[in-house]
């Protein structure tokens, strides 16, 4: 039986600030239900409890295994489990913290079963009710709460999904608390996007960011409601200490040139439109890109590597991060918006770069962009040679191109190496499914667009040698020299990787800088949107901070 104790609208939310405010300082957990009792004597019915677990395990293998060779002993009920039942009921209430779907493990629903619990069967349904919650809350804020495959078919990425019967023994065998605090990803990063979560949560209960800025763009000098109206939304983000300029001055610009490089603007300290839009953007649409972003890292609660390659698509860069700290930073170019040629996400290894690189023209860009211009005229991308199955060069004259379609055409195109070559004078290759690799370019113009989504799926890069030099320099003394040796023989030539190093292609439109501060990005394809509805629909609840 238990006391009166009622779960009030709110309190779960109540208990997230506290659980925040812990989880960021390490503070032992507080038991916001330490008032629930559930005090069962083990009676000598053990039978009915036995079979009662049975019977509510019999859906769930490694629950059901887990009581059936413990010889049914309860995890949850009786007299000694009480510091379990609290820590479990403080994390499922703060779960909304961590952006998850409380109403999947319903703190409501186990408390009121234990106020209507009267015999062993009911206890025995209730022990398995927790086991359930348990791992279910385990499962979600290891690994996320969605199967992003499921959710979006370019997202690859490998889960990496903890097995359900070694979190429940883990659980059993350990100190409650402490188990349950070490299940949410360590990663900074995650405690950052917690902590954002929280803030914009308070600021949207405050009120929002005040008005719109009602302008097209601003520039330094300028005076009247508009500039009145950035100087309170720059004020209310932190950009700038409370002020009552009336006018766009030197202190204003600079805060502007902190926002814009916060959003991977141009920063230029002028508030031209796509500065303004960004600026317009209101706490409830970054609080949504927020929580998708701890969705995300959720999904990558892995070793990342302490040095590995980051290539977050929506920032156009490409990184190598070493310990931590990035050492070397590079602009890109990302697939196109075009639902077949956006560059999927995955993580790998990058296991050797190939200098003066043969393009391998793909089928489907050979089939559906260069036959249709050689039916036109069969000269077209000259530049380009055509081989049959064996390997041999084939010339133009001697195919009907007009005789084949995209499903018949039996040829292959190469471009051998070159300075023009497509893929330019260097790839960096880490072998997938999906044909997806860094390389150079002889198309230099694009990196110096703000949103660069041009090429075919794969990553161009804006420094292909200086990202070389900089892989090579783990394993030679001269990276320069040996890069350029093979560079001038104008061969194509494989460089292997002696450490093969991970990579992983990211899609964050929200995440910390080095400083801490959150930087946000362009949903340039589409996908954060569409995250964010499945969590809706998964039962995630956002709204203004209630604490």
């Amino acid at each position: 039986m238990v006391n009166s104790l009622a779960l009030r609208p709110g309190l779960a939310r109540g208990a997230n600030a506290i659980l925040l405010s812990l989880l960021l300082t390490g503070a032992a957990a507080v038991p916001v239900f330490s008032q629930t009792k559930v005090s069962f004597s083990v009676s000598s019915e053990i039978g009915a409890f036995s079979q009662s677990v049975a019977a509510a395990a019999s859906d769930d293998k490694a629950i059901a295994d887990f009581y059936r060779e413990s010889g049914y002993a309860p995890i949850w009920t009786g007299q000694g489990h009480e510091l379990r039942r609290s820590a479990l009921l403080n994390a499922l209430a703060g779960a909304g913290a961590h952006a998850l779907p409380v109403n999947r493990y319903d703190p409501a629903a186990i408390i009121a079963a234990s106020r209507a619990a009267r015999t062993e069967g009911d206890r025995g349904r209730l022990d398995v009710m927790m086991t359930k919650a348990l791992l279910d809350y385990a499962h979600d804020v290891q690994t996320g709460a969605l199967e992003p495959g499921k959710v979006l078919g370019l997202i690859k990425r490998e889960v990496p999904l903890r097995d359900r019967r070694a979190n429940l023994e883990a659980f059993v065998a350990g100190e409650p608390v402490a188990f349950l605090k070490s299940l949410p990803p360590r990663t900074q990063a995650y405690a950052q996007l917690m902590r954002a979560k929280f803030e914009l949560e308070q600021r949207l209960n405050a009120g929002g960011w005040g008005e719109k800025v009602a302008a097209q763009s601003l520039k330094p000098g300028a005076t009247g409601p508009a500039v009145l109206q950035l100087r309170d939304r720059l004020v209310a983000m932190n950009y700038m200490p409370r002020s009552v300029t009336a006018t766009y001055d030197a202190a204003m610009q600079k805060a502007v040139q902190a926002f814009q490089i916060d959003m991977g603007l141009e920063a230029d300290g002028v508030a031209g439109a796509g500065t303004i839009e960004q600026i317009n953007i209101g706490p409830q649409e970054r609080l949504e890109a927020v929580v998708v972003a701890m969705e995300r890292e959720r999904w990558m609660n892995i070793d990342r590597g302490s040095r590995h390659i980051w290539v977050n698509l929506t920032d156009f860069t490409a990184k190598i991060v070493d310990h931590g700290r990035v050492t070397f930073s590079t602009r890109s170019v990302i697939g196109k918006s075009t639902a077949d040629q956006q560059t999927p996400e995955f993580s790998d290894l990058m296991e050797y770069m190939v200098i003066n690189p043969t393009w391998n023209v793909p089928r489907s860009i050979t089939t559906k962009e260069y036959l249709p211009m050689m039916k036109r005229n069969a000269n077209a991308a000259g530049h380009l040679k055509i081989y049959d199955s064996r390997g041999r060069v084939v010339p133009r004259s001697a195919i009907n191109f007009a005789a084949y379609t995209e499903r018949t055409f039996p040829y292959s195109m190469k471009q051998p190496p070159s300075d023009g070559n497509a893929l330019g004078l260097v790839k960096f290759m880490f072998p997938n499914p999906y044909n997806i690799y860094l390389h150079d370019t002889p198309s230099k113009s694009l990196f110096a667009r703000e949103v660069r989504a041009f090429s075919h799926g794969c990553i161009r890069l804006g420094d292909p040698f200086d990202f070389a030099y900089a892989l090579l320099a783990a394993q030679t003394e001269d990276p320069v020299g040996l890069f350029q040796k093979h560079l001038k023989t104008g061969q194509e030539t494989s460089v292997k990787l002696e450490v093969p190093l991970p990579v992983h292609l990211v899609y964050f439109t929200a995440y910390p800088s080095a400083k801490g501060r959150i930087e946000y990005r362009r949903d340039v394809y589409g996908r954060d949107a569409t995250i964010f509805r499945a969590l809706q629909e998964a039962g995630v609840v956002l709204g203004p901070y209630q604490g």
